[in-house]
């Protein structure tokens, strides 16, 4: 960490402890800032969902808004949050610190070819949907197939502004503003919600009606999303021309870019992958290589909205913690000993956080789905049982996709871009073969099951590559400890869920009763956890608490919320 030199005599004589005292201070803040605005955020995501599931049920209404819905998401994870933020996070933060000119002009370059390329990807994409719509036969048969277009039309425009603003949150929290950014999606929010009223409220009973509010609500919070970040930003980048010396560094991000698309977004591939196959009896027909499938028009509903539910621990403590430990990481590029301490700390608070969350919703899983999207207007009891199967398939993954999310942004803090690409490649190969093997057994879930098991094995082999590739032991002995310990915690949480769920028995009982139920095992098992974390003397736990000290940087640090 930089700083002016220590305040006192007794952190001089200890330098290192300094340094990782104040690195693990600095994530711990950035992790607290993104994981509470995200918190916001996710519970009014939950909301909306809520919301959304009481206005299309769980058939074929539900499977094409969350098609619609989903390409942009896609493209976001992609362009903004993922390749391109973490190809271009690095080179802007050290621009920032050697010429803060030449780092606003790279910002300028970097967003002009960023609604370049995605503009014009969105008009291609329009372009070829028009043209399905308009000259694709079987419309007689595939009524619903057509207007899964048009929704996708309607939201498509999306893209492009999703894209700019996930790269002007990376700009945000490079300069150490980690609040804006984690707070832009509750704009998103609230404009949907906003737009459901209509439906509630009785001004139109048509459910395509409010499908096509939703969704032009989403596209104008979007626009909305951009003004917030860039007024955000204000005073803070300078906007300027590109000259060579920023071109120069804008081949270097667009190279490290190219194979970041994979590295990063094997998730985004693969839930894109999920959502073609589960839309095929909507968008094809009920067979698949002249064989009857197991999906049906409801499927991609189904699996869409019950995706968000291990997406909430996942958006809101996993992600934060590789958005905290990136611009660490990218600081330590250079420093072997604190590169290693910076990933290490980061892999052991990604694994504190996903085990618990892993374990806890396949424990309530039945009771999360019916609550959340089951009651009147909502999932049918046969959309409930499908539900809670997609959930249990999805949830081993949790703690995967943390520490994937972590592993891969290290990769990238050494400039090494193709590594993770090859490993991604290989996942998506995988993912699809585990689709189309599971799809009929287990239906939908079977699209769940094969996310999570790609994802576990992409945390084995990259963790068994970092040695090769970054020179270090992510798992080194003090690491696997701390691992033993997060696991004995999580198992005395289970023991502790499970207890609550035998004692109460409410598979039958009404929705306000296995609301109470869900309650008291939330409230058990994350006070079980806490418990037994503080037993086996796990330190996870007062590191999400910790403060930056103040000598070690001699002010606020880098990573502070202003």
């Amino acid at each position: 960490m930089e700083g002016s030199p220590p305040a006192s005599q007794g952190v001089a004589a200890c330098p290192e402890r300094v340094t990782e005292a104040a690195a693990t201070g600095a994530m711990a803040s950035a992790v607290r800032i993104v994981s509470g605005l995200t918190l916001v955020s996710r519970f009014a995501g939950l909301l909306r969902d809520v919301v959304m599931v009481r206005v299309f049920s769980d058939g074929v209404l539900a499977s094409a808004f969350r098609a619609a819905y989903m390409l942009p998401n896609v493209f976001r994870r992609l362009f903004g949050e993922g390749a391109l933020s973490a190809a271009f996070l690095p080179e802007y933060a050290q621009l920032r610190r050697d010429d803060p000119a030449v780092a606003g002009e790279l910002a300028t370059l970097t967003l002009r070819l960023l609604t370049l390329v995605t503009g014009g990807i969105t008009l291609l994409i329009e372009l070829v949907l028009l043209a399905l719509v308009l000259f694709l036969p079987g419309e007689a048969e595939h009524g619903w197939r057509d207007t899964s277009f048009k929704l996708m039309m309607l939201m498509l425009p999306m893209m492009p502004m999703v894209c700019i603003t996930a790269i002007l949150g990376g700009m945000l929290q490079s300069h150490g503003r980690f609040g804006p950014p984690a707070a832009a999606p509750i704009i998103l929010n609230f404009f949907q919600i906003a737009a459901s009223l209509a439906f509630f409220l009785g001004l139109t009973t048509d459910r395509l009606v409010s499908a096509y509010a939703v969704g032009g609500a989403a596209v104008a919070a979007s626009v909305v999303q951009i003004l917030w970040s860039l007024h955000a930003l204000r005073g803070r980048v300078a906007w300027g021309r590109a000259g060579e010396s920023a071109h120069r560094h804008g081949r270097r991000v667009l190279g490290r870019f190219l194979p970041a698309v994979l590295g990063l977004g094997t998730l985004q591939l693969n839930t894109m992958m999920d959502a073609v196959i589960a839309m095929w009896p909507v968008w094809v027909g009920p067979t698949m290589f002249g064989v009857a499938v197991t999906l049906d028009e409801a499927s991609n509903g189904i699996l869409g909205y019950t995706q968000q539910l291990y997406q909430f621990p996942l958006g809101v403590f996993g992600l934060a913690v590789a958005t905290a430990v990136f611009p660490l990481l990218s600081r330590a590029s250079d420093d072997p000993p604190a590169f290693a301490s910076v990933l290490r700390r980061g892999l052991r608070l990604s694994f504190f956080i996903g085990l618990p969350a892993t374990v806890g919703l396949a424990l309530v899983r039945h009771d999360l789905v019916f609550v959340v999207f089951g009651g009147p207007g909502g999932f049918s009891e046969e959309g409930v049982e499908r539900g809670a199967a997609v959930l249990l398939g999805f949830a081993p993954g949790v703690w995967a996709y943390s520490l994937n999310h972590v592993l891969t942004r290290a990769f990238y803090a050494r400039h090494n871009t193709r590594t993770p690409m090859r490993v991604a490649v290989s996942m998506v190969a995988l993912n699809l073969g585990l689709n189309l093997a599971l799809i009929w057994p287990l239906r939908e879930a079977g699209l769940a099951w094969s996310t999570a098991t790609s994802a576990v094995v992409q945390t084995v082999v990259l963790l068994a590559l970092c040695g090769s590739r970054l020179g270090l032991r992510p798992l080194d002995r003090e690491t696997m400890l701390a691992f033993a310990k997060i696991s004995v915690a999580a198992a005395i949480m289970a023991a502790a869920v499970t207890g609550i769920m035998m004692a109460w028995p409410g598979e039958a009982a009404s929705w306000g009763v296995r609301g109470l139920r869900l309650a008291a095992c939330v409230v058990v098992g994350a006070g079980a956890y806490a418990l037994a974390a503080r037993v086996v003397r796990a330190p996870e736990m007062s590191w999400i608490l910790q403060r930056t000290p103040r000598g070690a940087g001699g002010g606020p640090t880098p990573m502070s919320m202003d």
